[in-house]
């Protein structure tokens, strides 16, 4: 996992966003086992406190569940991942559409700014 945190905002929640990330995006699978807090913490290098905070919340928003003698796994409910991602993409959605607005541009005029983005992305991978 790729541990870049800063200082800037609360760790636990920068923890929980990158553990709610991999589940999101199919890097960690419904039903995978996940290692130990005690081994997270010390590949992210923060307090084993902090990260037990972070799979608490994780568990109450039901992306993860413990199983009393073998440790904790990604929830197997694909629909509630579904549509966690889906909610993620609408905020991840309306911010650029915020941010885009700010700097002058007309919701209307936001496709074609995507279609042309995404063509030159294309180009430049070939």
């Amino acid at each position: 996992m790729s541990w870049k945190l800063d200082t800037d905002r609360p760790i636990f929640i920068q923890l929980v966003e990158i553990l709610k990330t991999d589940i999101l995006s199919g890097k960690l699978s419904p039903g995978d086992k996940i290692s130990t807090v005690r081994d997270l913490a010390q590949e992210a290098a923060v307090n084993p406190n902090t990260m037990q905070r972070a799979m608490t919340e994780l568990e109450r928003l039901g992306l993860v569940y413990t199983e009393r003698t073998s440790g904790r796994f990604v929830t197997k409910d694909e629909e509630l991942i579904r549509t966690l991602k889906k909610e993620q993409a609408e905020i991840v959605i309306k911010e650029f559409i915020e941010r885009m607005n700010r700097i002058g541009y007309q919701n209307e005029e936001l496709p074609d700014i995507l279609k042309e983005t995404l063509k030159r992305i294309e180009r430049s991978k070939e």
